[in-house]
């Protein structure tokens, strides 16, 4: 048997320090001298389980034994209960992340929508307005005559933000040039030769500056509007 101290039982367990108290009066031959004093002095001299009588050996025991499992018990509801809040945590931000995940995958869904529809409106409207883009070549157009070929080439609600861009590239001179980098044209395609994807007669006719521009708005920006916001940050497009 292991000699365990009485005054570790002592201090840890009431019931364990009334037993040993008894223990130790029994142990001394007078119940009268277990004072606290006298029991204290005794515990701190390291008094052993051995030298008890063995009668009360199983009290004390009994005693420790219930300590320490009153002790692991404590310990592994505390365990336990750490761990489930951690699961809880754990749990919530899967969930708070499934939900967000969730709503930006709607959100975009309904962005795509909505693009998809404006690049359908907009490619109506492209085929409209091609249908009606047969203009007269003519050896020159006034500012006025410009315009009118763009308002039946550019859909209605694009036209004013067509015609910002134009007025700040060009002033609507069809054969505006910039002498530094060359960019030809109403819209200053660069280089001008590019807008011969709409037609050949690139350098003469607005209107195929107009179609050309339009395009390549439509192309870059999703609309004259979108070119024309990014125009205005960055005074080029």
């Amino acid at each position: 048997m292991s000699r365990i101290s009485v005054r570790g039982f002592a201090v840890a367990s009431a019931t364990a320090v009334t037993t040993v108290g008894a223990v130790v009066g029994v142990a001394a031959g007078s119940p009268a001298a277990a004072s606290n004093d006298n029991f204290e002095a005794t515990a701190a001299d390291s008094t052993l389980l051995a030298d008890i009588p063995a009668g009360q050996q199983a009290q004390v025991q009994t005693a420790s034994l219930t300590q320490q499992a009153d002790a692991q018990a404590a310990q592994a509801s505390a365990a336990a209960k750490k761990s489930a809040e951690e699961a809880a945590r754990v749990q919530a931000a899967q969930d708070a992340k499934a939900k967000k995940d969730a709503a930006d995958k709607d959100k975009a869904d309904k962005d795509k929508a909505a693009q998809d529809a404006k690049a359908r409106e907009l490619e109506t409207e492209a085929s409209r307005s091609a249908a009606r883009t047969d203009f007269a070549v003519k050896s020159s157009y006034s500012i006025d005559e410009i315009q009118s070929i763009a308002r039946q080439i550019v859909p209605a609600g694009q036209f004013q933000c067509f015609s910002h861009i134009v007025n700040n590239e060009s002033s609507w001179n069809y054969t505006a040039t910039n002498s530094g980098s060359g960019a030809y044209g109403l819209v200053q395609a660069l280089p001008g030769s590019k807008m011969s994807s709409v037609g050949s007669d690139w350098r003469t006719n607005p209107a195929t500056q107009i179609k050309w521009g339009l395009n390549y708005m439509n192309d870059r920006y999703g609309s004259p509007c979108g070119a024309w916001s990014y125009w205005q940050s960055h005074s080029w497009y």
